[in-house]
């Protein structure tokens, strides 16, 4: 497996992580923040533009993980890339939308 196909399935795990908070926001018809708010990523965007850009991004994630390549969930490397993206976006979710919806920083336990 080349470096290509790793970085194609670390942001292919990314994309996938990303598109959970706003598919899930938009569909129950809250607000959530989105690249498409003012500012951007920490105003507020409507259910419809969160459920759009949550399928964005979950289109994002197949076209990098089942267009590039052959992503084998078996494949430890590519298994790797693949959490390591989840992972990545994941925690800076959490260190920046705890800060936005707390009004303070993450809670580190």
């Amino acid at each position: 497996m080349t470096a290509f196909h790793m970085l194609a399935y670390f942001f292919g795990g990314a994309a996938l992580m990303n598109a959970v908070p706003h598919l899930v926001s938009g569909v129950m018809g809250r607000r959530f923040p989105s690249p498409f708010a003012k500012p951007s990523g920490r105003g507020m965007s409507s259910a419809l533009v969160n459920v759009l850009w949550g399928f964005a991004n979950l289109s994002i994630a197949y076209l990098l993980l089942c267009r590039i390549g052959r992503f084998d969930l078996n494949a430890i490397g590519d298994l790797g890339a693949f959490a390591l993206g989840l992972l990545v976006i994941g925690l800076m979710g959490a260190l920046h939308f705890g800060g936005l919806n707390e009004g303070r920083g993450p809670d580190i336990a």
